[in-house]
């Protein structure tokens, strides 16, 4: 494999130090494969007090199957004290990592994709689904479950689903919503397509056997004023751990402090 010569994360943090040696632990077991993360947004406030990160790590290739691909970070600094806090949080596709930005206050402009080659939507109903779940009117969508198919290198696609709870009134017969993400082999444009499904189980028996097209939702969506202004190139969601978990696959969703000690571990 060639070598990789990625552009390092600007984290901003020289002068300061961790707030707690938990904290100082934590942060050097998020970052410490950092070499292999490739910056795809990066936003710093004025007055230099947050910085909001989110990165592809190209190690979940070897991780765990299923691992999730993109890292997000938020720092929050005390120029006064001299020190800094983080939150950090793995996600199976950017627009729910643009939406967990967001949500800890990154402005909605600022989460959009750096110019850098990357995939870019395939049609506008990619481009519609993914914001109406950055957007997530009234936090309807939770995560219940997500996993990642990557083969390995380049030309061979890469497919993610993510599994959601819809909590809209008009979704009640059929409140789970697997979105399935397929990025084109070349690596150069993806389609986003949504499933509806009564059951979480009956979402993760398609996922597995394919044996009918992805059942698409019984009626069109009401439109939402926030998604009024041009669909974005990615969108995103929230996470929630009362949900009961169903593994599409097997294998358990895991944070980007997880996934760094266990890259640790077998180095």
């Amino acid at each position: 494999m060639a070598e990789l010569h990625l552009p390092r994360p600007d984290y901003r943090i020289d002068g300061f130090k961790a707030t707690t040696e938990q904290t100082e632990e934590g942060f050097s077991s998020v970052t410490l494969s950092d070499d292999m993360f490739l910056p795809l947004v990066e936003h710093h406030s004025a007055d230099g007090r947050d910085s909001y990160l989110l990165m592809y790590d190209w190690a979940a290739i070897w991780d765990v199957p299923g691992t999730a691909e993109y890292v997000t970070l938020h720092i929050s600094r005390d120029d006064e004290r001299r020190t800094f806090d983080f939150a950090s949080e793995a996600h199976p596709t950017v627009p729910l990592a643009q939406n967990w930005m967001i949500r800890r206050g990154c402005p909605d402009e600022a989460v959009e994709l750096s110019s850098i080659h990357w995939p870019r939507p395939a049609d506008a109903l990619t481009s519609r689904l993914e914001e109406q779940l950055r957007v997530n009117p009234d936090r309807r969508y939770r995560v219940v479950d997500h996993h990642t198919c990557h083969p390995g290198p380049a030309g061979l696609g890469v497919e993610v689903q993510v599994l959601l709870h819809d909590a809209a009134p008009d979704s009640a017969s059929q409140p789970y919503r697997l979105f399935l993400e397929e990025t084109t082999e070349d690596f150069r444009s993806y389609t986003v397509r949504e499933g509806a499904f009564a059951t979480a189980d009956a979402a993760r028996e398609w996922a597995l056997e394919r044996s009918c097209a992805l059942p698409p939702p019984p009626s069109p969506r009401p439109s939402d004023g926030r998604l009024s202004r041009a669909a974005r190139s990615r969108s995103s969601v929230t996470s929630d751990a009362a949900l009961p978990t169903v593994s599409l696959t097997g294998a358990p969703y895991r944070t980007a402090a997880a996934q760094a000690r266990v890259r640790r571990s077998v180095s």
